[in-house]
């Protein structure tokens, strides 16, 4: 159960999607699949694709804005910024302090959180503790990724399943009734290898071996991360929930990792909840990464799924392999 500290709540929520669309049957002229195959095995229809002059930087910009306006806070009155995300627009700076540039918001901290998928969770749990503690009292939380910049488009495996986005959220108190009830984190390193970009970093620098060997493209053992995900889906939103003294009967929403229709699917029957009550929208979409949750949330709300007083559960899992969730009293 929660300490009696103050609790902290989501203000106001944003989104923002590049204009490109790439549908199945585009998809089809650049690599051996077809719309039939992708539809069965992941649900996806369609993903959205930034222009090669957008980054991540430009659309966390646009989301937080949003944010801002819909929670009726300035830029200059935020404390914080996180952005999670595996696309920065580089290594450093941060790509929080260019959004922090980009929104005058001279006032808060700023730095970058890498959990993969669950970067977006993670990050709102760090969030939850600085506003409870009260040492802030507004955090701006940005999940966003250009994952087509680093997707190798002749692999049949990956490319079909990711797109770009962004979603943000703005913290603060919140009355005492509702807000973030419990947050839940966990990380298995052991299975870091199933999900990964090997180059880049420390262990494979640039060059020209680490580009002819395709080190710098998503690498993904599907098979293996198939089957993490349908046990830890299900696992970490019960955890959630009994951190905060509910249980499955009391959610109203469940808003999952836009990962694939067999993942949810699966997650969803292991909970015994109907899918009325799982927003999904990676038909469209498809896996956004860290930005995958908070734009979910973003349309949930907006098509007006969530209404106040709702359980609100919040769940995902990534690379690292991580994982995170999160109950919300609405």
């Amino acid at each position: 159960m929660r300490s009696n500290l103050r609790r902290s709540g989501i203000l106001g929520t944003g989104s923002s999607l590049p204009e490109k669309v790439m549908t199945n049957y585009d998809l089809e002229k650049i690599v051996d699949t077809s719309h039939d195959w992708i539809v069965s095995r992941t649900g996806i229809h369609s993903r959205r694709i930034a222009d090669e002059n957008i980054a991540t930087s430009d659309l966390s910009t646009e989301a937080a804005k949003q944010a801002l306006e819909r929670a009726n806070i300035k830029a200059e009155q935020l404390d914080l910024i996180i952005v999670a995300t595996v696309t920065p627009d580089m290594l450093f700076p941060s790509t929080a302090c260019l959004v922090q540039s980009n929104l005058g918001a001279k006032n808060a901290a700023a730095f970058d959180l890498e959990a993969a998928c669950s970067g977006f969770l993670y990050s709102v749990a760090i969030a939850d503790q600085f506003i409870r503690t009260g040492v802030y009292n507004y955090v701006l939380v940005i999940g966003a990724e250009t994952l087509s910049k680093i997707m190798n488009w002749k692999d049949r495996n990956t490319c079909i399943l990711f797109g770009d986005g962004a979603g943000a959220v703005v913290l603060g108190p919140t009355e005492e009734e509702r807000g973030i009830m419990s947050t839940y984190l966990g990380a298995d390193g052991n299975g870091g290898k199933f999900l990964s970009m090997p180059g880049g970093g420390s262990r494979n620098p640039a060059s020209i071996q680490s580009i002819e060997q395709d080190l710098h493209y998503i690498h993904m053992e599907g098979n293996e991360v198939f089957k993490f995900a349908v046990r830890i889906m299900a696992e970490a939103a019960e955890k959630a929930l009994d951190l905060c003294g509910l249980g499955v009967d009391d959610i109203n929403y469940l808003v999952p990792h836009q990962a694939n229709t067999r993942i949810i699917t699966s997650a969803a029957k292991r909970l015994k909840l109907h899918m009325d009550k799982v927003y999904v929208n990676l038909d469209v979409y498809g896996n956004m990464s860290a930005a995958s949750v908070p734009v979910a949330l973003d349309e949930a709300l907006m098509n007006g799924k969530i209404k106040k007083g709702d359980n609100v559960v919040l769940v995902a899992f990534g690379g690292g392999l991580t994982w995170g969730s999160c109950v919300i009293k609405w």
